[in-house]
C-alpha cells in the first residue's frame, strides 16, 4: 500500500522546511518533495518605498546574510544612480562581503554539517548536534566559534554591528576606513587562516570515509551558474555571469549581469513557497543548474590567491574529467573558498588606497530601472527594481541563491531518499540522510520565500488571522 513519510522540520537549516517521500506499494521512493513552508513576499511589501530604503529594507530578510542583500541592494541602486562608486568603496565592500562569506561557511560547516561528518549518520538525534561536536570535539568546536567570530567582528569594526549593518549605501560606503580599523581587522586575519587550513587539512583526512554518500548525494550532471572575474578568476562582489555545463563546455560567458533575465526563467509550483528557476535555453524543468560553492570552484579558471588555488587544484582530483558533480563535494568547496576569503581580505587591506576617504558617489535616480548581482555565501543574489518618477518601488524580482538551487535540491532529495530510505523498515539514519543531503547547499529559506503560485497563501493568512483573534481573546479575559 503507498504512503507519504513526512520530515518535519528540517533541522540544522535557516528557516522552516518539510520534506514529503511518496512511498509505492512496495516501500520504495517513489518521489520526493522539499516543500518550503514560511511565507513573507519581501517582492510585494517592498513596492511603494522609496529605492533609497531598499539596502536597509531587504537586509531583514535574513539575519544569517544580511551583508549579501545590503550589497546586491546597493549595487542595484548604484545602477538607478548611473554612478561608478569610487575605488576604496569597492575594495572595502569586497572586504566585507568576504568577511560575510567567511562566517557563513564557519556556520554551516562547523555547526550545521559537521555533526553529521564527525558523530556519524545513525547518531542519537540528542547528540548529533554542535553540542555533541562541543563533547566530542572540543578543539574543533572551539576552532569554528572562533572563525565566525573573527568574520562577524570584521563586519562590525567596518559597518558599526554585527547584523544588518548600514555602512553599504548607494553610491559607496558612509564612512572611509581608519588605519586603527585596518591594522585591527589585519591582526585577526593571520589566526583565521590558520583555523582554515587546519580545517581543510582534517577534512581532507575525513573524506574517504564517505566514498559512499559523495556518489549519491545529489552527483547527477547540471548546469552551473556563477560569477567569475573578467580574467576568468573567482570572483564575489563583483563580474561577469559563466554558464558552464556538465562537460565543462562555457554554455555562456562574460555576460554582464544586467542581461541575467536573458538567461534565467522562474517559474513556481504548488508545493512551496519559493521559486523554481530554470538556464531559459533549455526550458524548464531541464534547464536545472546549480549556484554557490560549488558552482563557483567549477566555473573559476583559478582563484587567485596562493593557498587557496593549491586547495582548488586539489578539490579539481576530486572527478577525473568534467566539473565536481556531487553536492556532498559544497562541504569542500566552502573550506577552499574560507581560504580565499582570508587571504584576499589581506591583500584588500594592504593596498595603498584603502584608507581614501572618497567612499561615496552622490546622485539621484537617472534609471528608472536596476539590476544588482552578487555572490553570496549559497550562490549568485539578484535583486532587480523598477521604480517611477518620484523614486518609488514599482516592481521587484529577487532572485536568491537559495531559489537557484531549487531544482537541484529537490532531486537530490529523490536520489538519496532512493539509494538509502526502505519503507519497510525505516530507521533515523535513513531519514537524516535525506535531510543532510539539503545541508549540503546550506539553504537560507527566509531569503527565497516569495513565490506564490498555487499554494494556500489565502487559507494560510487566514488561519493565521483566527489564530491571532483568539490569542487576543485569551489574553483579554485573563
Amino acid at each position: 500500500m503507498s504512503r507519504t513519510i513526512t520530515i518535519e522540520p528540517v533541522t540544522r537549516i535557516e528557516g522552516h522546511a518539510r520534506i514529503s517521500l511518496q512511498l509505492d506499494d512496495q516501500g520504495e521512493v517513489a518521489d520526493a518533495r522539499f516543500h518550503l513552508t514560511q511565507f513573507r513576499g519581501f517582492e510585494k511589501f517592498c513596492e511603494g518605498r522609496p529605492y533609497r530604503e531598499m539596502p536597509a529594507l531587504t537586509a531583514r530578510t535574513c539575519g544569517i546574510c544580511p551583508v549579501s542583500h545590503l550589497l546586491a541592494s546597493n549595487k542595484a541602486c548604484d545602477h538607478l544612480l548611473s554612478v561608478s562608486i569610487p575605488p576604496a568603496a569597492e575594495r572595502l565592500r569586497r572586504v566585507m562581503n568576504l568577511a560575510q562569506l567567511a562566517q557563513s561557511h564557519a556556520l554551516s560547516f562547523f555547526h550545521l554539517s559537521s555533526p553529521d561528518l564527525l558523530l556519524g549518520w545513525d547518531a542519537d538525534p540528542a547528540s548529533r548536534n554542535i553540542f555533541g561536536v562541543m563533547r566530542q570535539h572540543p578543539e574543533l568546536a572551539r576552532d569554528g566559534i572562533r572563525l565566525r567570530q573573527i568574520g562577524q567582528q570584521i563586519i562590525e569594526t567596518l559597518g558599526g554591528k554585527k547584523i544588518h549593518p548600514t555602512w553599504v549605501v548607494p553610491g559607496g560606503v558612509s564612512e572611509p576606513l581608519g588605519a586603527e580599523q585596518r591594522d585591527a581587522i589585519l591582526g585577526l586575519l593571520p589566526e583565521g587562516l590558520e583555523i582554515a587550513k587546519r580545517t581543510y587539512d582534517l577534512y581532507k583526512g575525513l573524506l574517504p570515509r564517505f566514498r559512499d554518500e559523495a556518489a549519491r548525494f545529489g552527483n547527477f550532471p547540471t548546469l552551473f551558474l556563477s560569477l567569475v572575474s573578467p580574467e576568468g578568476r573567482l570572483e564575489h562582489y563583483d563580474g561577469l555571469l559563466r554558464v558552464k555545463d556538465a562537460e565543462g563546455r562555457i554554455l555562456e560567458d562574460q555576460v554582464p549581469p544586467h542581461e541575467y533575465p536573458r538567461l534565467i526563467g522562474e517559474a513556481v509550483e504548488d508545493f512551496s513557497y519559493m521559486k523554481f528557476p530554470y538556464y531559459k535555453p533549455h526550458g524548464y524543468p531541464q534547464g536545472i543548474y546549480r549556484v554557490g560553492p560549488l558552482a563557483r570552484l567549477n566555473n573559476a579558471d583559478a582563484c587567485g590567491t596562493p593557498y587557496a588555488d593549491v586547495a582548488l587544484a586539489e578539490f579539481r582530483m576530486l572527478q577525473e574529467s568534467g566539473p565536481v558533480s556531487s553536492s556532498f563535494h559544497y562541504h569542500y568547496a566552502r573550506l577552499v573558498e574560507i581560504i580565499y576569503a582570508l587571504e584576499m581580505m589581506e591583500r584588500l587591506l594592504r593596498h595603498p588606497e584603502i584608507l581614501d576617504t572618497r567612499v561615496r558617489a552622490r546622485a539621484r535616480s537617472n534609471r528608472d530601472e536596476g539590476i544588482g548581482v552578487a555572490e553570496a555565501p549559497r550562490g549568485t543574489l539578484m535583486h532587480h527594481y523598477r521604480i517611477d518618477e518620484t523614486g518609488l518601488i514599482t516592481w521587484v524580482d529577487l532572485v536568491i541563491a537559495t531559489g537557484h538551487n531549487n531544482l537541484a535540491m529537490n532531486q537530490s532529495i529523490r536520489q538519496v531518499a532512493a539509494a538509502y530510505v526502505d519503507g519497510n523498515s525505516l530507521n533515523e539514519g535513513m531519514l537524516n540522510r535525506v535531510e543532510a543531503v539539503i545541508r549540503c547547499y546550506d539553504p537560507c529559506l527566509s531569503c527565497a520565500s516569495h513565490a506564490v503560485g498555487q499554494m494556500p497563501l489565502v487559507i494560510e493568512l487566514r488561519d493565521q488571522r483566527e489564530r491571532l483573534l483568539d490569542r487576543l481573546e485569551r489574553t483579554c479575559q485573563s
